[in-house]
C-alpha cells in the first residue's frame, strides 16, 4: 500500500539498449500535481531544441496525476511528445485505465527514449519492464486483433491497460493515434507515428497496488458528495444517456455544424446521425473509463455481412462520439448511419485520428470537385460527398501511404494544401485539423491560440454559445481574456488528471478540498497560479520550437460562412490573437518575442 500523496516515481525506458531505470521526481510532482504540469517539464528536459519528431531522440511521456485512482472521473492519462503533425508541442489525453494502472504500479510517469531495432511491445508492472518481440504483430490490418492477441498472451491480475498502434502508426502517418482499451484513444497530433518511428507496437501497463488516504473520513464524505453530483443530479445525465452525440441536433439547429468541408454550417443528415437516432437504432452497450460512474462511452452494434459469405453476418462493436460524427459524417456528407459506422470502424482499425482523417478527406473531395486534383492524383478514386465506400478505400491508402497524393494527405492538411493548392479552404489551425464547431469568433480564436490548437484547450465554442444565449456579442479583447482564463484552469484539471466533462463539479474550491484529504495543500489561489505557470511552460516550449502568433494561418473559409454570432472576420481574429499574446506575455518569465 502506498500513500496517495507519494506520487514521485518516473520510469525511464531506453528502447535502443533495452534497459530501464526509475528516478524519484517528487519535486516536480509536488509542484505541478502530475499530468500535464509534470509532462511539460519532462518534455523540456528530454526533448532538445529542433529535435525531429520521428527521430529516436523524441521522447514519449505518459503522466498520471494525484486524483487518478482516488476520485471519480479522474480517469485520464496525459501523453506528451513533439508532434509529427505540427512539428511542435504534442499533447494528447486518453481515458480508459492507463492512468489508474500506472498509479497501481507505483508510477507517476513513464519516459520512453530511443528506437528498437525490431518491432517490440513493452510489459510494465510493479516488478519492472519486459521487452517482448512484436514482429508477428507488425503489419496486421486490425488493431483489434493486436489487442486481443496481447490480452490473451499477457495474463495476470490487477488494473491493466493495453495501448497499441495500427498500420497508420507503423507507416508514420502524421496524425496516427494510439488505441487504448479498444474504445479510447490518444487521438490527436500523431502519437501513433512516434510509436511507429520507435518500432514500438504496444505497451501493457498493469498494477496491483492500493492507496492510503491521509484523511480517510474526510475522503469518504467528499467522495460521496462528488459521487452524488455525478450520478444523482442532471449534471452528467446527458453524457450517460446520449453521450457527446447529443450535440448533433442543437449544433445543426444553431447553424454551427460544419458540413461539406464547411461549405455549409448545417447538415441535412443530422437527424439520422443524432445521438437520439444512434441510441435508438444502434446502441449495443455503454462503457466507462476506470473509476467513472457516468459511462459516457456509447458503442454501436452493427450487423455487416461477411465478404465471402454475404448471407452470413457478424456484429461489429463500434464506439461513436460527436467529433467522429462531424468529421466522418457531416464533413463528408455521409447521411447513412451504417455508412458512417463502417467508415468509423475502418479508421479505428487503421489507427488514424478520426478528426484529421475526415477533415483531410473533405478537403481532398472539394479539391476534386474544383478540378485541383483528378483521378491521376487519387489513383483512380473519384471522391464524392457521401460515398463512404470510396472514403474507406482512401483511408486505407492514407494509412498505407499508397501514392504521392496519399503520402501528402498523411502529412496533414497544411502540408497537402501547400503542395496541391486549395489553402483557402484547408481547415487547419496551427497545423492541426479543425474540430467540429463553427459557433463564432471565440470558437476559431480558441483553435488558433490554444496550446494544442484543439477545441479542448479552452472550449471557445462554449463561450460563443454562452454569448448567443445571452443575446450579446463581445469584443475580441474580452473573448481573448475568457479563453485565456479557461485555458489556464484546464491546465490544472489536466494535471490532476480530471475528465473535462467533470469541470462543472471540480471547481477550484472542490479541487483544493480533494487535494487536502490526500495530504497536499493547494489553495484556490495557488491553483490559479499553477495553471498560469503550466501554460507558460507550454508556450516556452512552443516558442523554442519555432511557433509564432504572427505566422498563424487563418483559413479563409471560416470567414465566409456565417455563424450564429455573425460573420467571423480576419481582422477580429488577428486582434484576438494579439490580445491573447499580450496576456501570455504578462506571465512571469515569458520573454518579449
Amino acid at each position: 500500500m502506498t500513500e496517495a500523496s507519494a506520487l514521485s516515481k518516473v520510469l525511464y525506458i531506453d528502447l535502443t539498449n533495452r534497459r530501464y531505470w526509475i528516478k524519484e521526481r517528487g519535486d516536480i510532482f509536488k509542484e505541478c500535481l502530475g499530468g500535464t504540469g509534470v509532462a511539460i517539464r519532462l518534455l523540456q528536459e528530454e526533448c532538445k531544441a529542433g529535435t525531429d519528431p520521428l527521430a529516436p531522440e523524441n521522447p514519449i511521456i505518459f503522466c498520471a496525476g494525484y486524483l487518478n485512482g482516488v476520485f471519480p472521473l479522474a480517469s485520464k492519462t496525459v501523453a506528451m511528445f513533439k508532434s509529427p503533425l505540427t512539428k511542435n508541442l504534442g499533447e494528447s489525453h486518453a481515458g480508459g485505465r492507463c492512468g489508474v494502472a500506472m498509479r497501481m504500479a507505483g508510477l507517476g510517469g513513464i519516459v520512453i527514449r530511443g528506437k528498437s531495432e525490431s518491432p517490440v511491445y513493452l510489459v510494465v508492472n510493479e516488478y519492472g519492464v519486459r521487452f517482448k518481440d512484436a514482429s508477428a504483430l507488425w503489419g496486421m490490418s486490425s488493431s483489434s486483433t493486436v489487442g486481443r492477441i496481447i490480452r490473451e498472451r499477457e495474463t495476470g491480475a490487477g488494473v491493466r491497460a493495453i495501448m497499441r498502434i495500427g498500420r497508420a502508426g507503423e507507416n508514420l502517418v502524421s496524425y496516427a493515434g494510439v488505441i487504448t482499451e479498444t474504445f479510447r484513444h490518444f487521438g490527436r497530433l500523431g502519437l501513433g507515428a512516434v510509436f511507429g518511428s520507435k518500432k514500438l507496437k504496444a505497451i501493457v501497463i498493469s498494477g496491483r497496488g492500493s492507496l492510503i488516504l491521509k484523511d480517510a473520513r474526510g475522503y469518504r464524505v467528499l467522495y460521496d458528495e462528488l459521487y452524488r453530483n455525478f450520478t444523482k443530479t442532471t449534471l452528467m445525465k446527458k453524457y450517460h444517456e446520449l453521450g457527446t452525440p447529443m450535440n448533433v441536433i442543437p449544433l445543426n439547429v444553431a447553424k454551427s455544424l460544419p458540413s461539406r468541408n464547411l461549405q455549409r454550417a448545417t447538415f441535412e443528415g443530422a437527424e439520422a446521425l443524432s445521438g437520439e437516432a444512434m441510441s435508438e437504432r444502434f446502441l449495443g452497450r455503454r462503457a466507462a473509463c476506470a473509476h467513472c460512474p457516468v459511462s459516457c462511452i456509447h458503442i454501436a452494434a452493427l450487423r455487416v455481412p461477411y465478404e465471402s459469405e454475404p448471407h452470413f453476418y457478424k456484429t461489429k462493436m463500434i464506439s461513436y462520439d460527436y467529433e467522429p460524427i462531424y468529421a466522418l459524417g457531416s464533413m463528408l456528407e455521409i447521411r447513412s448511419p451504417e455508412g458512417f459506422l463502417q467508415l468509423m470502424d475502418r479508421v479505428e482499425e487503421l489507427g488514424l485520428d478520426a478528426i484529421s482523417t475526415g477533415v483531410v478527406l473533405a478537403w481532398a473531395t472539394e479539391c476534386m470537385e474544383r478540378g485541383i486534383v483528378g483521378p491521376e492524383e487519387t489513383g483512380g478514386l473519384v471522391l464524392k460527398w457521401g460515398d463512404y465506400r470510396t472514403y474507406i478505400e482512401a483511408a486505407e491508402r492514407i494509412a498505407g501511404l499508397k501514392g504521392g497524393f496519399y503520402e501528402a494527405l498523411g502529412k496533414g492538411l497544411d502540408y497537402a494544401s501547400s503542395m496541391y493548392g486549395g489553402e483557402e479552404f484547408a481547415l487547419a489551425f496551427g497545423g492541426n485539423e479543425m474540430p467540429g464547431y463553427h459557433c463564432g469568433l471565440a470558437t476559431h480564436l480558441g483553435f488558433l491560440v490554444g496550446a494544442r490548437h484543439s477545441h479542448l484547450d479552452n472550449a471557445g465554442y462554449a463561450i460563443d454559445q454562452k454569448l448567443n444565449a445571452e443575446g450579446r456579442k463581445a469584443e475580441p479583447t474580452e473573448i481573448a481574456k475568457m479563453i485565456f482564463e479557461e485555458e489556464c484552469w484546464r491546465q490544472v484539471l489536466s494535471s490532476l488528471v480530471v475528465c473535462f466533462f467533470a469541470r462543472g463539479v471540480y471547481t477550484p474550491e472542490v479541487v483544493s478540498k480533494c487535494l487536502s484529504v490526500i495530504g497536499i495543500n493547494f489553495t484556490p489561489a495557488d491553483l490559479k497560479g499553477l495553471g498560469e505557470s503550466i501554460l507558460r511552460d507550454k508556450y516556452e516550449f512552443k516558442f523554442r520550437e519555432g511557433f509564432s502568433f504572427d505566422k498563424l494561418r487563418i483559413p479563409k473559409r471560416v470567414t465566409e460562412i456565417p455563424t450564429p454570432q455573425g460573420p467571423v472576420t480576419e481582422k477580429d481574429l488577428r486582434e484576438g490573437i494579439k490580445s491573447f499574446e499580450g496576456l501570455l506575455k504578462g506571465l512571469k518569465s515569458i520573454e518579449n518575442r
